[in-house]
């Protein structure tokens, strides 16, 4: 009699559990990914499983995490920032070009002290966020166009500030942060960290957190709700281009070099962070700690291919396939739960 019974409860249990795993797909997927990778690496080659190396991999992620809590917010509004890394450049760029450089150094720059080249360059990150913020929600240019349209402006004013030079100081306090450490523990790492931290407190524990998730979930019913949706798309819009300007001062200094194109690589790294963790490109589900895995996910999958000498052209493919994979996830996920709601 008792088996009889506990057949179909344990049958019920198991119908139960495979809606639940179907919505959370997006986030299991990654985790398992990041499990997987690390295994593997740990196993294909002895110096990859140490302490030593995972600070590397925490050093070499710091500057994407740094850019990537500012496009998780755009995301999560369903919108896209291709301007993040002409952003993270051209503010590196203008904090070396407000610091006196050596007499070697070719370029007709403006010194002046050290806080207000930092004060100058945040402002100057900040505004062309706003000016992303006024396309998309006063003039009403898709964010994707806009923002393609951004990333040449910027790249424009980069390659003005240096002409084709390299810079390569910069204010003390951003050297620091770029390039020293404090107990062993690189500072960029502890920015980066804070950072993610903030982000994370802001969208889980603020109403500004939620009127984010809110407007990415359902911008219609924001709307109905009595939701001010443009203030909220700018003001993403804007927090993405500090936290891009944030991440090109420090990255200037890690690198030891301010020049153009040096941030390139970031824009894919920073958009495969965010996917690949499991933000929803459709908006209003995810979050940082998704971002945080994704980073994990990038930082041990780069780190590790280095540790087992393979082709850096392979590297590029692998990558890249996973990004798909990712995406492929995404659309999925966003299809299951339509389906679901209907």
């Amino acid at each position: 009699m008792a088996s009889s019974e506990t057949v179909p409860a344990a049958g019920q249990r198991a119908r139960g559990l495979a809606p639940f795993l179907r919505s959370q797909m997006r986030n299991i997927a990654p985790f398992l990914t990041l499990i997987f990778l690390s295994g593997f690496f740990a196993f294909a080659s002895p110096s990859f499983a140490t302490l030593d190396n995972l600070g590397n991999i925490l050093t070499q992620v710091s500057v994407t995490g740094i850019i990537a809590v500012g496009l998780t917010f755009v995301i999560l509004c369903a919108e896209i920032d291709l301007s993040i890394a002409s952003i993270a450049n051209v503010t590196g760029i203008a904090v070396a070009y407000f610091t006196l450089q050596e007499s070697y150094v070719n370029i007709a720059n403006v010194p002046l002290p050290g806080v207000a080249a930092i004060l100058l360059s945040i402002l100057l990150c900040a505004l062309l966020g706003l000016v992303n913020a006024l396309g998309l929600t006063v003039i009403g240019i898709p964010s994707f166009i806009m923002t393609l349209a951004m990333m040449q402006i910027a790249a424009g004013i980069s390659a003005l500030l240096v002409r084709g030079q390299i810079a390569y100081k910069v204010p003390d306090l951003i050297a620091t942060l770029g390039s020293g450490s404090i107990g062993g523990i690189p500072w960029i790492v502890v920015v980066a960290a804070v950072m993610l931290l903030g982000g994370h407190l802001v969208l889980t524990y603020t109403r500004f957190g939620r009127y984010v998730y809110m407007v990415g979930g359902n911008r219609e019913a924001a709307e109905y709700s009595g939701l001010n949706v443009k203030l909220i798309l700018g003001a993403v819009m804007v927090i993405s281009a500090v936290c891009s300007g944030i991440g090109g001062m420090l990255g200037v200094a890690h690198f030891g070099s301010a020049q153009q194109n040096e941030f390139d690589t970031y824009l894919l790294d920073s958009i495969a962070a965010v996917v690949v963790g499991g933000t929803s490109l459709f908006g209003g589900r995810g979050g940082i700690g998704n971002t945080i895995v994704g980073l994990f996910v990038l930082g041990v999958l780069n780190n590790g291919l280095d540790h087992v000498n393979i082709d850096s052209f392979l590297k590029i493919l692998i990558r890249g396939l996973i990004l798909l994979a990712a995406l492929i996830i995404n659309v999925y996920a966003q299809r299951l739960r339509e389906k679901a709601a209907e």
